[in-house]
């Protein structure tokens, strides 16, 4: 089950309808694509293999790999988003970034050496 938003600064990871589509076209069948294209030019190039054999090994993993992927496409997709358009604060205007997702920096416990 996905969260609904970042639980350090609150930005949403839900979006409305067909905000994803383009991670799903470009990143997910992009992908996916690309590794079928590799995988078929190893396998008929370089193994010399025949070509019902090429074709079964590059046609079955795709899918696999897309329904594998597509989570994966979303985020990476959120994070460009996020990236080239930052996240504005609502409560003042919407003109300063986003506070950062990182955790705070850890600092040293100053605890006295000895009772006095």
């Amino acid at each position: 089950m996905p969260l609904d938003g970042c639980p350090r600064c609150g930005y949403p990871f839900e979006r409305e309808p067909g905000y994803f589509l383009l991670s799903i076209f470009a990143i997910n069948y992009g992908v996916g694509a690309f590794i079928g294209l590799i995988i078929y030019l190893v396998l008929d190039f370089g193994l010399h293999l025949p070509i019902w054999l090429v074709l079964t090994l590059t046609i079955v993993p795709i899918p696999i790999f897309n329904l594998w992927f597509a989570r994966h496409s979303k985020a990476l997709f959120l994070a460009f988003d996020l990236f080239f358009d930052p996240h504005r604060g609502e409560d003042d205007g919407g003109d300063r970034p986003i506070e950062s997702c990182a955790p705070p920096p850890k600092t040293p416990d100053l605890e006295p050496m000895g009772k006095p």
